[in-house]
């Protein structure tokens, strides 16, 4: 297949792309994760402590309860085991559900912070409190967002799902797919178009190998040229969950008619 790529999640950053990431702080935790921290000393723990979400728990459930709660600044949250989605029973291990509140600013700026898209890809840290303004750690652990449920009207955050992300603990995630190297695609050059074909790709595996996003290169794609699903590369442990992997992601469509070169006369 002419233009076949090889295909990487997106796990580390150029010295420039991350230069660009501390200023701007537009990436992901995620990506972030393998870093040394020694690298970047006090700049990386104050991200990290920024990216943490602080949460305490809520004794009751309702409307009543969580209207309350948002007149006050916070957001009704829930978090539980992957194991509580499992349709077999017998699969359901012990139940870490917890009821919760976070802080409607502190969640906005994570999200402004991440970008909307790659939220629900990204797991982040989770500290549940005794209570607001309280020192004492309840629980704590890595959660992935799976739900941001917002009012139809106003779009305002109404409630928020977390499942636990604990190392070695397998999740469904739709992972976002980006492109890269748009300026440097020969088919765009020629007048092309870029179709993309899948927005997100569902994978399985352990929380701490799953990308926040992942990238396609098509800085070397011509027109007709197409990414399939078989042609995009996951750690060993994560695996692809789709029926046909000769699916294309994206392709590169002309919008006029290629013109032949003229032929040469002797």
């Amino acid at each position: 297949l002419k233009g076949k790529q090889t295909l990487t999640s997106h796990r580390s950053l150029n010295h420039t792309e991350m230069a660009k990431w501390l200023r701007g702080l537009r990436s992901v935790t995620a990506e972030v994760a393998d870093l040394p921290a020694s690298s970047f000393g006090r700049s990386i723990r104050c991200i990290h402590q920024y990216q943490t979400i602080q949460a305490v728990p809520r004794e009751a459930a309702g409307r009543g309860v969580s209207a309350r709660d948002r007149t006050i600044g916070r957001i009704p949250a829930v978090v539980f085991p992957q194991s509580l989605i499992e349709t077999d029973a017998s699969k359901r291990g012990a139940s870490r559900k917890q009821l919760l509140t976070a802080d409607k600013k502190q969640i906005k700026s994570i999200i402004d912070s991440v970008g909307l898209p790659f939220f629900c890809s990204t797991t982040f840290q989770l500290q549940i409190r005794a209570g607001q303004g309280s020192s004492t750690l309840v629980e704590s652990g890595r959660v992935l967002p799976l739900k941001i449920h917002r009012d139809e009207e106003t779009g305002k955050i109404l409630n928020l799902v977390f499942v636990w992300a604990d190392d070695g603990e397998k999740l469904k995630v739709d992972v976002p797919v980006v492109f890269k190297g748009l300026d440097h695609c020969p088919g765009l050059k020629k007048g092309g178009n870029l179709r993309s074909i899948r927005s997100t790709l569902k994978l399985l595996g352990p929380a701490e190998h799953i990308p926040s996003k992942i990238e396609i290169d098509v800085s070397k794609l011509d027109i007709e040229d197409k990414v399939l699903l078989e042609d995009v590369v996951f750690h060993p442990s994560l695996k692809l969950l789709s029926k046909n992997e000769t699916m294309p992601v994206c392709k590169i469509v002309a919008t006029s008619p290629v013109k032949e070169p003229e032929a040469v006369q002797a």
